[in-house]
């Protein structure tokens, strides 16, 4: 992880391996597709979206991809993530498997609908 907090996305994803670029552009990618209309942001160091909030964050670590779904959507996807390392508000993606992008996206759409009716209130 990086220690230096990069001024982009972009910047944060040039500073690992080609291997680690690429799964980081398709969780990315993912997460656009899923709410195009969220804004990327780097956020405690590491890129994150927001869409009425923070959205989720994601980094990369030495053997896996942290994912950070905040609490809520890892509670309602607890099922789905158990064969997965989880904490309180991450879950750990190994690197030498592939990302679940359509579970990834289903979160991302849980994450922006929790968001959106926040903000109605």
């Amino acid at each position: 992880m990086l220690y230096t907090t990069p001024k982009n996305t972009d910047e944060y994803i040039a500073n690992f391996s080609s291997e680690v670029q690429l799964v980081l552009q398709l969780l990315r990618r993912a997460i656009k597709e899923a709410v195009p209309d969220a804004m990327e942001t780097i956020s405690y160091k590491m890129p994150a979206f927001k869409f009425h909030g923070i959205l989720v964050y994601y980094a990369a670590y030495k053997k896996h991809i942290g994912f950070y779904a905040l609490p809520t959507a890892h509670t309602k996807f607890q099922k789905e993530l158990s064969s997965y390392k989880i904490g309180k508000g991450s879950v750990q993606f190994p690197l030498d498997k592939p990302l679940p992008l359509a579970l990834i996206k289903k979160m991302v759409i849980f994450r922006a609908e929790e968001n959106f009716s926040k903000s109605l209130k």
